[in-house]
């Protein structure tokens, strides 16, 4: 599947939950799919999605749902046992798995020699998806966090615009929706 596909699905599945989205490309296609208020799209800070939602996760009370990628996340593996013990109900990590850094030249990752899964499962975590072909994202937002879910898709990035907006602009239009 492709990742803006994998997006598509898992956004059409979301209302109000906040979104903190890895940067490059998975932002951009985000953007042109589904774009909301509650949206954060990253420019920037590679490897941080995971704990910046964490952070958001912990600091308030509605649903949060980072969507990284395999590269980010193995960047930051470190914030796997931090989103463990700090043990968010309101947070869901998504890796959009594609085994390579996509936003900078498409690089191998190790991902295709590590099951970031098991990886979560030796963490701690308890609530644990794996989508290949299908997501059923509906499963995962009704499960108490934290959740760990881990998406395949394959290498690419979709022909989608740049976000249109100034990163301050990101930045106002998010905090005035918390």
């Amino acid at each position: 599947m492709e990742r803006i596909k994998a997006i598509e699905k898992i956004s059409a599945q979301l209302e109000d939950e906040l979104v903190i989205c890895n940067i490059g490309f998975p932002s951009r296609e985000l953007y042109a799919v589904k774009d909301s208020p509650t949206h954060f799209y990253m420019l920037g800070s590679m490897g941080m999605t995971s704990s910046i939602g964490l952070g958001l996760a912990l600091a308030q009370k509605r649903k949060v749902v980072a969507l990284d990628g395999d590269g980010s996340l193995l960047m930051n593996l470190g914030s796997l046992v931090t989103i463990f013990s700090q043990d968010p109900e309101n947070f869901i990590l998504v890796v959009l798995d594609n085994e390579c850094y996509g936003s900078t030249g498409s690089q191998c990752t190790y991902a295709s020699n590590v099951d970031l899964s098991r990886v979560a499962e030796a963490v701690g975590f308890k609530n644990i998806f794996t989508f290949i072909d299908e997501i059923d994202f509906s499963k995962v937002l009704k499960t108490t966090g934290p959740v760990f879910v881990h998406v395949k898709v394959e290498p690419g990035n979709a022909d989608v615009p740049v976000i249109n907006m100034e990163p301050e602009e990101i930045k106002t239009r998010f905090m005035e929706n918390l």
